[in-house]
């Protein structure tokens, strides 16, 4: 019986998940998982060597160097045959922050940004404390590009206070540790990434997604009961054309954690 394959550990999901040649519309895309971006990420970017980057994903180095290899064939192909390239799918985790041995880890750094930009004011003896995904009054629909939440304090089934925080350019996983950090209890949005929802989880912080409409309203249905959401909500704006899959992820699924036996 084969091993099974180990999780690797990769810091935050990349900013840009898609890249097309200029001028060139069409062409069956080639797929880069995560792990395999990660990888080029600690190496070619960072400079890292193939142990130290092996020891930040905890995995063997001989498996760094499998993963690099089959990851620069990958990006060679995109520039020597003009093939788009998407980055999804993969055998991996992300890091929750809590075993860095790099000390440089982008997914803290980030959220150590976004919470100096945040400014949240001091959380008192409240019962409660909710942020919304924010843009102009009513709920943002995509909780990795929000720009702003806005934030209540509920005491005694009543909203006492709120406050607009900008989150510095900050995304997915880096937002969860703004969030945690500002001593948030829940969040209300509307679409949302199955990373995102994990790095939620693992702050501990009470998701009700696929929200929409105004944000106030929102927040006092739930502090009524009343609030309407749907809890398998997720994020479809990374979703490709109909009929096309890409390795492990396919139209609508999830495509996030360790999955397959590669």
């Amino acid at each position: 019986m084969a091993r099974p394959t180990r999780c690797r550990r990769i810091c935050t999901e990349p900013a840009y998940d898609r890249f097309t040649p200029c001028g060139i519309a069409g062409g069956e895309p080639v797929c880069l998982t995560l792990d395999e971006y990660e990888v080029i990420r600690l190496i070619d970017f960072d400079g890292q060597t193939h142990e130290e980057a092996a020891r930040q994903m905890e995995i063997s180095r001989t498996t760094v160097t499998e993963i690099y290899q089959s990851a620069r064939f990958k990006l060679a192909d995109c520039l020597v045959n003009g093939r788009p390239l998407e980055i999804t799918g993969g055998n991996y985790r992300l890091c929750d922050g809590g075993a860095i041995r790099c000390g440089r880890c982008r997914r803290m750094q980030a959220a150590d940004a976004a919470i100096t930009d945040a400014s949240f004011q001091r959380k008192g003896e409240t019962d409660m404390r909710v942020a919304v995904t924010y843009e102009n009054g009513n709920i943002f629909q995509h909780f990795g590009h929000t720009a702003q939440f806005k934030v209540y304090d509920i005491e005694d089934g009543k909203i006492v206070s709120s406050q607009v925080v900008g989150t510095n350019g900050s995304g997915h996983g880096a937002l969860a540790g703004l969030l945690a950090q500002g001593g948030v209890d829940a969040l209300i949005c509307g679409g949302i990434g199955a990373g995102a929802q994990n790095a939620l989880a693992e702050a501990g912080i009470q998701l009700f997604g696929g929200v929409s409409g105004n944000a106030d309203e929102a927040v006092q249905a739930l502090v009524e009961g009343k609030l309407v959401y749907n809890p398998n909500v997720h994020c479809n704006h990374h979703d490709h054309g109909e009929g096309h899959s890409c390795g492990e992820h396919h139209c609508g699924e999830n495509k996030h954690g360790c999955h397959g036996n590669n």
